[in-house]
C-alpha cells in the first residue's frame, strides 16, 4: 500500500508518496482549494491501494480532509510531534514542505494505529457553538471590567456585587444611575452597558442552542451528576467522535487521566499525567468537584478511598502506587462513550448496555491535595453501566488489573 503524506498550508498542500519501506515515489504541490484537492486525488489514482497521512493542522487541513473523506478515501491524522522524530531520522537535512510531507508519511508507516479521520458534523457544530460562546464570554468580561472603572470614577459610592453585571436587574440599576450623569465618560459608560446587554443576550441564546443539540446527541450524559449542557458539550466537541479510540485506555491517555509509569525494580509508581487534551481534563475535573461539593455519588467514594494523611511531600515525590488503583474498574473509562453502528445511531456519550453488570469509574487527578492523586470520584452505576467500546468484547475488560 502506498502512503501519501501531506504538509498542509493556507495556500498550498505538498504531497509525497512513499512505498511500504518509506522510499519516496513521487511528490506534488496543489492549491489549497477544492479544485486542487480534486487534482491531488486524480494524481493519487495511479496507486490503487493507498491511504492519506495528513498532518493534523485543524483548520488548515480540515478542508482537504473533508474533501478526501467525501470522495471515499482513507485518511489518518498525524500529530506534529510524531513528524519531528521522523524528520530527525531522515537523511535529508533542513526543513521544507516536501521534507515535512515525507516525515508525515513515514510517521504513519512507523505507527500503524494512528487515529482515522471521519466526518463528525454534529460534534463539530457543538464545538463551534461552544467556542463561539467562550469567545463572547471573554469579550463580555473585558467590557465589564472597563465599565466598572468608568462607574467608579463617575460615582465612587456606587458599589456593585462581584460577578453581577450580567444580571438584568443590576444592569437596570446601572442604567438608572448613569441617567443622572452627563459628559463623554457617561456616554462611554452607557455604550459599554448596551454592549454588555447585547453580549449577554447572545450568550444565553447560544446556551439554549447548545443545550438543545446536546439533549439530542448525548441524553444519558446529562443524567450524570455534575454534568450539565455546557460540560457535556465540551466533552462531545473535544472528543470529536469516540469511535476513533479503540480502547478506554487510549481515551484516558487522550484526556490526560491515565497515570504515567515512573518506576524501576519491584516498587511500581505512577505520576500525574500533565499531557493530553487539557480541555477534556478540565471538564472532567469540574464534574468531579461538583459531585463532591453538592454531595453526589463522588462524595461517598472520595471519603472511603482517601488514604490517611501523611507528611507533605516534594513535587518530585508525588506519585501513587498502582496497587491503590487496582480496585478501579477501568482507569480509562472516565466518561465512557459509545457509538453504536456509526451510520445508523447518533453519538451518545454514556450510552448503555444494561445486560452487562460491569461498572465504570470516574477517575480524576487533584494535584493540590495531599492524598493520593488518583481518586475514584464517582462510580457510574445502573444508568450508565456496562459500557462497551468499539471493537471491545462484552462485557468490557478493565484496563487496570
Amino acid at each position: 500500500m502506498v502512503t501519501l503524506g501531506g504538509d498542509c498550508h493556507k495556500r498550498t498542500h505538498t504531497l509525497v508518496a512513499v512505498d511500504e519501506n518509506g522510499r519516496e515515489l513521487a511528490r506534488k504541490t496543489v492549491p489549497a482549494v477544492s479544485v486542487g484537492h480534486a487534482e491531488a486525488r486524480r494524481w493519487a489514482c495511479q496507486w490503487p491501494e493507498r491511504r492519506w497521512a495528513l498532518e493534523n493542522c485543524r483548520q488548515v487541513s480540515r478542508r482537504l480532509e473533508t474533501d478526501l473523506l467525501m470522495a471515499g478515501e482513507m485518511v489518518v491524522q498525524v500529530s506534529p510531534k510524531l513528524m519531528a522524530g521522523a524528520r530527525r531520522a531522515g537523511r535529508e537535512w533542513g526543513k521544507s514542505d516536501p521534507i515535512d510531507a515525507l516525515a508525515a508519511a513515514r510517521a504513519a508507516l512507523r505507527d500503524g494505529e494512528l487515529p482515522v479521520a471521519h466526518l463528525d458534523q454534529a460534534g463539530r457544530e457543538v464545538k463551534l457553538l461552544l467556542d463561539h460562546r467562550d469567545d463572547l464570554v471573554g469579550e463580555r468580561t473585558r467590557v465589564q471590567n472597563r465599565l466598572r472603572w468608568h462607574l467608579h470614577e463617575l460615582d465612587p459610592g456606587f458599589d456593585l456585587p462581584d460577578r453581577s453585571l450580567g444580571r438584568k436587574v443590576v444592569l437596570n440599576q446601572v442604567e438608572k444611575m448613569l441617567g443622572g450623569h452627563h459628559g463623554i465618560e457617561a456616554a462611554i459608560a452607557v455604550e459599554l452597558l448596551e454592549w454588555v446587554r447585547r453580549l449577554t443576550t447572545r450568550i444565553k441564546q447560544l446556551e439554549r442552542q447548545i443545550g438543545a443539540l446536546v439533549a439530542k446527541l448525548a441524553p444519558t450524559l446529562l443524567q450524570l451528576d455534575g454534568c450539565a449542557a455546557l460540560g457535556a458539550a465540551k466533552l462531545i466537541g473535544e472528543t470529536a467522535g469516540i469511535s476513533r479510540f479503540k480502547t478506554p485506555a487510549r481515551f484516558a491517555m487522550h484526556n490526560g487521566s491515565a497515570p504515567i509509569p515512573v518506576w524501576s525494580g519491584s516498587h511500581e509508581r505512577h505520576r500525574l499525567n500533565r499531557g493530553g487534551n487539557r480541555q477534556l481534563n478540565a471538564a472532567l475535573h469540574r464534574i468531579a468537584v461538583t459531585q463532591i461539593r453538592l454531595g453526589g455519588r463522588g462524595t461517598t467514594t472520595s471519603s472511603t478511598e482517601r488514604p490517611p494523611a501523611t507528611r507533605k511531600r516534594k513535587p518530585s515525590e508525588h506519585s501513587v502506587d498502582v496497587s491503590r488503583t487496582r480496585s478501579f474498574a477501568a482507569c480509562g473509562k472516565t466518561i465512557c462513550l459509545q457509538l453504536g453502528p456509526v451510520r445508523t445511531r447518533p453519538l451518545d456519550i454514556g450510552a448503555t448496555h444494561r445486560r452487562a453488570a460491569h461498572g465504570a469509574a470516574l477517575l480524576l487527578i487533584f494535584p493540590r491535595f495531599g492524598f493520593s492523586k488518583y481518586l475514584l470520584l464517582a462510580t457510574l452505576g445502573d444508568p450508565i453501566a456496562g459500557l462497551v467500546w468499539p471493537g471491545e468484547p462484552r462485557p468490557p475488560t478493565p484496563c487496570v488489573q
